[in-house]
């Protein structure tokens, strides 16, 4: 068994071993993974406690008064706002019997920590998206309200939440988190992003001004596998974990409404497309010292398993976030025209 300060890492495998299934469970998790890549990101520190503190500094005051000659101008003073979230353990476990590994043709554990690697991916990206659905920065495509959402994204309408962007001086992104189990950044053309689900693909390329990823350039280069294009400042990735709240909207459009087109008096379903500056929230991210532990036990005999029939691989890891800045990001509640 590996030992890593008295405390065992990787169950009944080696270190090896344990560190090759790391590896691989985080190259998983990390794929279906995009909001990570624009948050300001705190990696979790040993002895680490269960609240996390994101500090942010206050913009001072402009100078408009002259200096006087030979006095020295008043001092100024920083002003620090914290923003704290909780830390919470997550985690999930795979049981598995002797005769699997026996005689099973399939590399059984080899798929397990893979499959769990996306289940930890999928499970923290949805646990974040609901930290961002609390943004209260938020506009509405054809009404006031989610209740009166009553049509689908728009050029007018990522005018006026880059207007408001713009106006509360949310920075563009810059720089990206890179995936991988080593954290960094990688720098990127500055731009806003948009970040939403796949059903409103056609719904962006049938805007006006709408430049396909592939058709870039040299000025540009995409930030995620799942980028499809830019509109003027806002550049849009799209994944499948965004979802809709189901006949949320106004009713009587011809909207998707419950997933499927409809021209009755049914309320439209309402999707969350996210308008993100940079540090305009902060998380833990999945990578890293610390990050997430497999675990691998093999079947072995014990008093309640004494012909040693049953094993295990578990995953488990630590996660928090928060929203630093309202104003520096923006949801817009759309709905979905379901052309294609």
């Amino acid at each position: 068994m590996a030992a890593n300060d008295g405390k065992n890492l990787y169950g009944d495998i080696s270190q090896r071993v344990g560190i090759y299934a790391v590896k691989k469970f985080l190259k998983r998790a990390k794929k279906e993974c995009i909001v990570d890549k624009f948050a300001q990101f705190t990696p979790i520190p040993k002895n680490h406690s269960q609240t996390l503190k994101f500090r942010r500094y206050k913009t001072l005051g402009r100078i408009t008064t002259p200096l006087t000659e030979g006095v020295t101008p008043t001092g100024q003073e920083l002003v620090v706002e914290d923003v704290t979230a909780s830390l919470a353990q997550y985690g999930g476990v795979v049981q598995f019997s002797d005769q699997i590994l026996d005689t099973h043709e399939d590399p059984v554990l080899n798929e397990t920590v893979g499959l769990m690697g996306e289940q930890a991916a999928e499970s923290f990206e949805a646990i974040k998206i609901a930290i961002l659905n609390n943004c209260t920065n938020q506009f509405f495509a054809g009404g006031t309200t989610k209740a009166t959402v009553s049509a689908a994204i728009s050029l007018g309408l990522l005018r006026l939440v880059n207007r408001a962007l713009r106006r509360n001086l949310a920075a563009k992104i810059t720089n990206i988190v890179n995936a991988g189990p080593n954290i960094s950044t990688e720098a990127v053309g500055a731009s806003y992003i948009l970040m939403g689900h796949t059903d409103l693909e056609t719904d962006f390329r049938n805007i006006t001004g709408f430049l396909p990823v592939e058709r870039y350039g040299d000025a540009y280069k995409a930030v995620s596998e799942y980028e499809i294009g830019k509109v003027e400042n806002f550049r849009i990735i799209l994944t499948s974990m965004f979802e809709p709240e189901k006949q949320a909207g106004a009713s009587g459009t011809t909207l998707l409404s419950n997933g499927a087109p409809v021209s009755s008096a049914a309320a439209a379903d309402v999707y969350p497309v996210f308008a993100i500056g940079r540090d305009a929230y902060a998380f833990t991210p999945l990578g890293g010292q610390n990050a997430a532990h497999v675990v691998v036990v093999n079947p072995k005999p014990t008093d309640s398993d004494p012909l040693a029939q049953k094993g295990h691989v578990g995953w488990k890891g630590w996660m928090g976030g928060a929203i630093l800045n309202d104003l520096w990001m923006a949801k817009i509640n759309v709905g979905c025209t379901g052309t294609y």
